[in-house]
């Protein structure tokens, strides 16, 4: 029996393999990850941003750094948790690219359709 792959292996995987995310056995949670490392790896960041920019713009821009965390907290809480409910075991970085773009695509769009 083979040991384990350190996490840092995970993250930098050798040439053809798919990168997998170190995920907790009990929680199904990227172990050792910050929710900014996540969407990081995954290349997620800027897109994330354009989400962030809508709030922003929904509550009148940025207008002082309190006002900033009081409006974006709540949006990386949600996707936080929409990360912990769907993640599992042996997770790909490609597979949770699509869970956090196919998130932030459905909050856009519902963003959108409130402005209109």
């Amino acid at each position: 029996m083979m040991p384990d792959q350190e996490p840092e292996d995970n993250l930098n995987p050798k040439e053809n393999e798919i990168p997998v995310l170190p995920m907790s056995s009990e929680s199904c949670v990227p172990q050792g990850l910050t929710l900014e490392a996540i969407v990081d790896l995954t290349g997620e960041m800027e897109h994330l941003n354009e989400l962030v920019m809508l709030h922003l713009e929904k509550e009148g821009g940025f207008t002082t750094p309190s006002s900033y965390f009081m409006t974006v907290q709540p949006v990386l809480d949600l996707l936080e948790f929409e990360i912990r409910i769907r993640s599992c075991p042996g997770m790909t970085q490609k597979e949770m690219k699509l869970v956090i773009q196919d998130w932030i695509d459905e909050e856009i769009a519902e963003r959108k359709r409130k402005k209109n």
